[in-house]
């Protein structure tokens, strides 16, 4: 009762405020001296008088915003630790089931200089938009001649008289970690032999260079090797000799990744790279993804790479930007008003970046200077002519023949320097090709550099030395735009290698492991923050000593299989049968290390004295919440075994916002209660665990509870077994369908067995109601609360058959009979209808297919969509993909949207002129269609491919099994098929704003309220339970690491300890990275239950006048905290001590300010990071030692500088435990401008982190974050 006078109390003061302030304005405008002012000039002085009073109404309204938003904040601050459990849901006469409003407030307060980056900047357009390249080009494919899908080149003799051409040959070996052979057996068969002979035959010759990238490969035979061998990498790398290029652990595929993943392992080989080699690579070599995403080169851009290079690209796109010198580019995100996302591009302009298709147009030429292929070698050239050694006697014809190919490829592009790719996959793994292609090159090089006639420089050089040479002649800094070059925004999917082979079927090809990878993805999140946060607490109470360090090396492991898993040839589902099922086998490994990682630092965590701590691996203090019995195996959920005694719960919310869920938890015991850790009883819903579509799983009940979980927290509760009131039990009905099928079921839960067909019906909840079919089962209208009209979303199974001709679909290509046709299976569905307090669902039975749409009877983000969950098996079909499509009466004509890797939006539009196939396109994480008035928003949990075909329509394939390989290398079809689950929520939205300008841009953004959709279905709550079936001898307290509601579009995408110079252990470093999403305003944003704000990208803050030094539970004596002028200050204080939150600083304290101790290796591994992911991820690092404050990167005066500011020595016993080192500086480097969020949207203000105004983000106990201010922050 109280919380709820104080509520009222405040919401009473929101009105008062609001009131006063609207008075205000009104009384300032009548009061305005300016009415007062002669009319003399009417034009022009009254409509002064008009903008001024405008200019003040805004000022004012800005200011009134401001007010509510802290008063809101104060609320929300006020119940933020007041636990204020969820009512209990009641029955109402008419049958359904209500749950009393929510008791705590609920907030949604969207600041508007939020909303203007979706709106579009002033910034030019691009001279490439590839939506607009898409409508403009025939895809006609006509026959190019030797270059048979482009054109004859042509060139005059003396055109290079005056600026001679200059060639950059560049060897490689594209390495595969894992395709037709596991990562092992090729490393063991080629990848050693290779990097073993690089070291031997680079030293023979300095002029001699070599690329690589494949940091997974690398590493392996780095630890196997002498330390001679590996100071001689090292002179290899530091006399140019040796580029390491791009620097992931993997060339990574970027249809289906997503971009928690692509981040991941290219932090991992950056890290390797520099700690191992202590080098940072510069520029992009992507010659073997099916296609390419914009959100790679905003990636390598924010690495600090200057260039990159892309080869799998549409053959008409090529052609077309070949026929206009367009193959080289700034690569821009189509977000960016101001070109600080540019990132220069090189597009390779023939079929392959094999040697027959690198040098020139010509590939029968280019393959006779393939010197692998030698007559007596194991491959020959396919066009019948072999190369020819090179001899002094034919040495001038060879080379002028050769000349003739790379002059041709230079007409491609605008300037005189050309770039020549020279390799192939798992080239050069033996001596004798080394020499093979070495000498003979460097004899034709020879020959070229000595004819000054011929106007040409030939050499061996990295794919640097080719970016710089070319910065060189065209007069710029590499990294700045060269003149005269064009600017393009998009992507480059799909992708097509030639005729109308589209390779848009390895977007779903394999769910089965593209979802096992998000699976891992989210279990490596959670664990990576809890291991961070528990290891923090246990170093500084001292009891790190019991605590497992030994876990950071599953952390590193998992890292490691979770990046080598989006290789291009591994999550895609593209590798042979065996290598999937070692991919599986790691995956499945490493989930199962981090279900351990969690589950110990959850134990510390929820401890209530830590002291008492004790690890024993033996017998785990809390157990896993499902099991996977193989690798190719669906979960199976923990069954909670009840007693006497209560069983405790732990639930891990992984978001960074707290929720409330309905968490499910399978028991033995049908008297059941939940309590919290208080003893307070939780709202529970009793359910049957069904085996099949007619079998009751005996003994087993899932109850469903519904509980508010703390914001990256720990949550306590209780089981019960108790005979007293009855969990609220759902109701089943269940329609046979005319079928004659045996039902087993059990008494405690009421069921109604049905023979035939059911009337259509519908499920309800207090935002939207949801229509079936009675007959099938599945979904046909939705009605959103407050709408008369429902809104026509339909479901139905297709079938795509494949080609009867020679190309028939595979792993890679989709090429399909026709037009899907209807699932028509054997029998007639079972369907089964759920209904109770907190959730209700349809089930509907299929032969190859189970679906379920349950709608959640909760407040918020949960119980504004419908959880769709596919269960597939297709086993038993032969070459038949199976697709959802719904059905809409949205007008979206031909556009739609999908994501690229969770990380932004791209526009589409369904291409008539091209084939069905060529129309779909990757969906990591979402998709809609909209119109004027409605979105319709289809969020995944797994990468598959998604089209819309007609007006109003979203399909996605959700399996594939085909019986034949498609003639790109595999050898195999995809037989493999496991059962699949793919997990989807379905949002429909109402637009309030729609613009058709805006629709038409080449940009689009989810709402707020998609994003946390997408994140709710992506980060499960994990539930883990007590493994000993008794009472913990211990107080268990729910852990709360966060002290106040971070900004809704605030996402913290990881908390990773970095490692210390034993690879197994970590190092008192973390990196916490923060990404600020851009969201789209005109959607509806009413009721939605969020209990947070936005804020312009500034935490809630204290007033400016007043910081507050932070009594740290992880230091023994010392206040820590950074001062405005970026000084470094330290309070020496006691642990008695305590401070309010609102304390300024003490009157004529003094502080110590001490100079810095120098760039350490902590700021090196921090500015390692800021290098990968600067301006908008931000990156901070912890430190948690008795070191100085190594210093806070800001914003240098031009490429590469860094200014070290905020320099302290800390007299902590233990040292400040939370200390960043580097957001990147606002905008591109030694700008002032506001950078832009990750997705695109908003803005990083220069006050989004830092001294000055503090915001406080509690980390362990009492470390808080202040934030505000330009640089970077701390503790």
């Amino acid at each position: 009762m109280k919380l709820k006078k104080q509520v009222t109390v405040c919401g009473a003061a929101i009105f008062c405020v609001a009131v006063f302030s609207l008075y205000l304005m009104l009384d300032r405008v009548q009061h305005d001296p300016t009415r007062h002012q002669s009319g003399g000039n009417f034009p022009r002085s009254q409509i002064s008088v008009l903008q001024n009073r405008i200019e003040q109404l805004e000022q004012l309204l800005e200011e009134n915003h401001e007010i509510i938003s802290h008063i809101k904040d104060s609320v929300l601050e006020l119940t933020a630790h007041t636990e204020g459990q969820p009512a209990l849901p009641h029955h109402t006469p008419n049958g359904s089931w209500v749950l009393p409003p929510e008791s705590r407030p609920s907030f949604l307060s969207v600041s508007p200089q939020d909303c203007q980056f979706a709106l579009g900047g002033k910034g030019q357009s691009p001279d490439l938009q590839m939506m607009a390249v898409y409508s403009l080009l025939p895809f006609d494919n006509q026959d190019g001649g030797v270059w048979k899908q482009g054109f004859d080149i042509t060139y005059e003799p003396n055109e290079w008289d005056m600026e001679p051409l200059q060639v950059f040959v560049v060897p490689h070996s594209h390495n595969d970690p894992g395709w037709i052979k596991t990562f092992d057996k090729y490393y063991y068969d080629q990848t050693q032999h290779i990097l073993n002979s690089m070291v031997l035959k680079m030293q023979e010759d300095p002029r001699r260079r070599f690329i690589w990238s494949e940091i997974s490969f690398f590493s392996k035979w780095w630890d196997n090797i002498s330390a001679q061998k590996r100071a001689a990498v090292r002179r290899l790398v530091g006399n140019g000799q040796l580029e390491m290029v791009t620097g992931g652990w993997v060339m990574p595929d970027e249809a289906n990744s997503h971009y928690f993943a692509m981040i991941d392992q290219l932090i991992e080989g950056h890290q390797w790279l520099e700690k191992n080699i202590g080098v940072t690579p510069r520029s992009g070599w992507a010659v073997d993804p099916f296609g390419y995403s914009s959100t790679m080169p905003y990636l390598l851009k924010r690495s600090n790479l200057t260039g990159m290079l892309i080869q799998r690209v549409h053959y008409a796109i090529k052609k077309h930007f070949a026929a206009t010198q367009n193959l080289e580019f700034m690569w821009r995100q189509t977000w960016d008003p101001d070109a600080s996302t540019d990132i220069f591009c090189h597009m390779m302009p023939f079929y392959s970046y094999d040697v027959p298709h690198t040098c020139g147009p010509d590939p029968k030429i280019c393959c006779q200077f393939d010197f692998k292929r030698l007559p007596g070698g194991r491959i020959n050239c396919p066009w019948k002519v072999p190369p020819r050694a090179i001899t002094d006697a034919n040495v001038a014809e060879r080379a002028q023949l050769l000349l003739d190919q790379y002059r041709k490829k230079s007409k491609l592009y605008r300037s005189k320097v050309l770039l020549v790719p020279l390799g192939d996959d798992f080239r050069y793994d033996k001596p004798q090709e080394w020499d093979a292609q070495f000498l003979n090159y460097q004899r034709i090089f020879d020959f070229l550099n000595s004819q000054p006639n011929l106007h040409v420089q030939a050499q061996f050089g990295t794919l640097s030395d080719y970016f710089d040479a070319l910065y060189k002649k065209v007069g710029i800094v590499p990294g700045m735009r060269p003149p005269g070059f064009p600017v393009l925004t998009g992507d480059f999917f799909s992708y097509a290698d030639r005729e109308d082979h589209y390779w848009t079927g390895y977007f779903t090809s394999r769910p089965f492991y593209k979802s096992l990878d998000r699976v891992l993805e989210a279990h490596l999140r959670g664990a990576e923050i809890l291991f961070s946060l528990a290891l923090a607490h246990a170093r500084h109470t001292g009891t790190d000593g019991r605590y497992p360090l030994s876990d950071y090396a599953l952390l590193s492991n998992a890292r490691r299989n979770l990046g080598l898993f989006q290789h291009h040839d591994a999550i895609t589902g593209t590798a042979k049968e065996a290598v999937a099922v070692d991919y599986g086998s790691r995956l499945l490994h490493s989930l199962t290390n981090l279900k351990r990682v969690i589950i110990n630092a959850a134990h510390y965590l929820v401890l209530g004295d830590k002291n008492t701590y004790h690890h024993d691996p033996a017998a785990p203090f809390l157990g896993m919440d499902d099991m996977r019995a193989s690798q190719d195996s669906l979960p199976e959920k923990t069954v909670v075994k009840l007693g006497t005694l209560p069983r405790f719960l732990v639930v891990f919310n992984p978001l960074e916002q707290e929720r409330l869920s309905v968490v499910p938890v399978l028991v033995d015991s049908l008297h059941t209660r939940v309590l919290s850790e208080e003893g307070q009883p939780l709202p529970c819903q009793l359910s049957a665990h069904w085996g099949s579509a007619t079998d009751v799983v005996p003994d087993v009940y899932q109850v469903s509870v519904l509980a508010r979980l703390p914001a990256l927290g720990l949550r306590v509760l209780q089981l019960h077994e108790s005979f007293g009131r009855p969990t609220l039990a759902s109701s089943v009905r269940l329609y046979l369908h005319g079928r004659d099928l045996p039902v087993h079921q059990q008494e405690a839960i009421p069921l109604h067995v049905f023979p035939a067909a059911a009337n259509d019906f519908c499920l309800e909840n207090q935002h939207l109601r949801a229509c079936f079919s009675g007959h099938s089962g599945l979904l046909q209208n939705i009605r959103r609360a407050g709408e008369e009209q429902e809104q026509r979303v339909s479901s139905e199974f297709l079938v795509y058959g494949t080609r009867t001709s020679k190309d028939k679909s595979g792993a890679y290509l989709f090429l399909p009979d026709g037009e899907a046709k209807p699932y028509v299976p054997k029998d007639p569905p079972v369907v089964r209808v759920t209904e109770g307090p907190l959730f209700s669902e349809v089930v509907s039975y299929y032969q190859h297919v189970q679906i379920m749409v349950r709608l959640y009877n909760v407040p918020g983000v949960e119980g504004l969509s419908l959880e769709v969950t596919c269960l597939v098996d297709i086993r038993d079909h032969i070459n038949k993909e199976l697709a959802l499509r719904f059905s809409t009466d949205i007008e979206s004509d031909d556009t739609f949207f999908t994501d690229l890797n969770g990380f932004q939006i791209q526009p589409r539009r369904y291409q008539r002129k091209l084939p069905l196939q060529a129309n779909f396109y990757p969906m990591p994480t979402m998709a809609y269609i909209q119109d004027a008035r409605s979105r319709l928003t289809l969020h995944t949990a797994q990468a598959l491919g998604v089209s819309s075909l007609a007006s109003g329509q979203l399909e996605v394939v959700l399996d594939r099994r085909l019986m034949q390989d498609d003639n790109r290398g595999l050898g195999q079809g995809l037989k493999d098929n496991k059962r699949t689950c793919n997990r989807f929520r379905l949002l429909l939205e109402r637009r309030s704003t729609a613009n058709k300008v805006q629709d038409e841009r080449p940009v689009s953004f989810p709402s707020l309220l998609s994003h946390l959709t997408s994140m709710h279905l992506n980060a499960e709550a994990l539930v883990l339970p007590m493994a000993q079936e008794k009472l913990p001898p211990l107080a268990l307290r729910s852990f709360l690491p966060l002290s106040t509601t971070l900004p809704c579009d605030f996402h913290i995408l990881n908390l990773r300890t970095l490692q210390a110079e034993d690879d197994s252990l970590p190092s008192a470093e973390a990196a916490l990275i923060l990404h600020r999403k851009g969201f789209d305003c005109s959607l509806e944003a009413k009721n939605l239950g969020f209990n947070c704000t936005t804020s312009q990208g500034r935490p809630p803050t204290a007033p400016a006048s007043t910081w507050t030094p932070w009594k740290s539970p992880l230091s023994a004596s010392a206040w820590c905290s950074i001062s405005g002028s970026g000084r470094g200050a330290v309070r020496p204080g006691s642990m008695g001590a305590a401070l309010s939150p609102a304390a300024p600083a003490w009157p004529g304290s003094s502080w110590a300010s001490a100079p810095g101790t120098g760039e350490q290796a902590l700021g090196r591994r921090c500015r390692t990071l800021q290098r990968l992911l600067p301006s908008n991820l931000l990156v901070l690092c912890s430190q948690i030692s008795e070191a100085a404050v190594a210093g806070l990167p800001v914003a240098g005066a031009g490429h590469g500088s860094r200014q070290w500011v905020g320099k302290a020595a800390l007299p902590c016993s233990h040292g400040c435990p939370w200390r960043c080192t580097g957001w990147a500086p606002p905008g591109p480097w030694g700008s002032t401008g506001a950078a832009r969020s990750l997705v695109g949207l908003g803005q990083l203000p220069e006050e989004l982190l830092c001294t000055g105004d503090q915001a406080r983000l509690e980390l362990v106990g009492n470390t808080r974050l202040f934030s505000k201010a330009p640089g970077l922050c701390l503790i």
